[in-house]
């Protein structure tokens, strides 16, 4: 396994800068991203397939620093219903993994999508009822007619690009859980798996080790996210945990994002860790931070220490059996 940083966190710098402040931290891989909602303040796809000479100047950034980039990201929702936002998201994603193949990139990244309840919506509809026969409906049709349709093309797509997707779970787009990515694998091929984000499993209340074996046993795990979640317990007793408020209210919200450590603590983080080393992961742990407690630099510096403890022990069989 492999330390490295979704480097969206350093947007705000040019590209030099940011993987000298990775470089400077002793991590080993980098993920850029390339569009989507993350955007791409480091890297344009596009501009880069079409000029060599900067195709050329991208790729020396990373060889000179010794950095593979472990991953490039585009979280999107191609599926919107509303159609340009839908065919932008779309766009970004297949220049993404045109870049990946140019670079020798083995993963892109990227959300399921979510289209909205009819042919007719303007914005996406996240199912999360069995009742009344309307959701169940909705649900069926958006199967069916949008996300099998669009993800077997893909798949096929990729193929072509010898290049894989891991789709990030996420509540609020179709697929959001083991059960979800698995079917999406299932239905539209083995180019699609799944990036692992522990952050937005914990407060389904989820277990990520059961989780991470689950995948691993269906050849699914591609990637690996390191991000936290803290459960407010007085907050979740009196709302539960689907919260709609915003996540700067962190006072009265159920949960937030929290920094590597500041959710679970190492316990948690060390059968983690453990059980990804047991299923043979060999890819990125790739930090992302979006603590809003913390600032950037003290949450990538945090998280990074963190973490490498917790591998250093990994690697010495001090881990707990996961």
């Amino acid at each position: 396994m492999k330390l490295g940083v979704f480097a969206v966190l350093f947007g705000d710098r040019s590209l030099d800068e940011a993987l000298d402040i990775i470089v400077e931290k002793g991590l080993d891989a980098v993920e850029i991203g390339t569009g989507g909602y993350p955007g791409n303040a480091h890297c344009n796809p596009a501009e880069l397939l079409e000029n060599p000479t900067k195709l050329q100047a991208f790729k020396e950034s990373f060889e000179k620093r010794n950095l593979e980039i472990s991953a490039l990201s585009c979280h999107g929702n191609p599926l919107h219903p509303q159609l340009e936002k839908a065919n932008k998201h779309h766009r970004e994603f297949e220049n993404t993994v045109k870049l990946a193949s140019e670079l020798g990139v083995e993963t892109v990244i990227t959300f399921s999508g979510c289209p909205g309840e009819s042919e007719h919506s303007e914005n996406p509809v996240w199912v999360t009822a069995a009742w009344p026969d309307d959701h169940p409906e909705v649900l069926d049709w958006q199967w069916k007619q949008k996300v099998i349709p669009y993800w077997k093309k893909q798949n096929e797509f990729l193929q072509a690009y010898g290049v894989r997707v891991a789709i990030e779970p996420h509540p609020g787009f179709v697929v959001y859980n083991t059960e979800t990515s698995l079917k999406l694998r299932e239905e539209c091929g083995d180019r699609i798996g799944v990036n692992f984000d522990p952050s937005h499993l914990f407060w389904q209340n989820m277990d990520p080790v059961v989780g991470i074996k689950e995948l691993a046993k269906n050849d699914a795990l591609f990637y690996f996210h390191a991000k936290d979640t803290a459960i407010d317990p007085q907050n979740t007793a009196i709302n539960g945990v689907l919260d709609t408020k915003p996540y700067s209210d962190e006072l009265h919200r159920s949960w937030i994002f929290r920094t590597i450590g500041y959710g679970n603590g190492e316990e948690t983080w060390k059968r983690i860790i453990s059980a990804l080393q047991l299923v043979g992961y060999e890819g990125a742990i790739s930090i992302e931070h979006e603590d809003s407690l913390m600032s950037v630099e003290e949450g990538f510096s945090k998280a990074a220490d963190f973490l490498k403890e917790l591998i250093i022990k990994e690697r010495l069989g001090e881990m707990w059996w996961a």
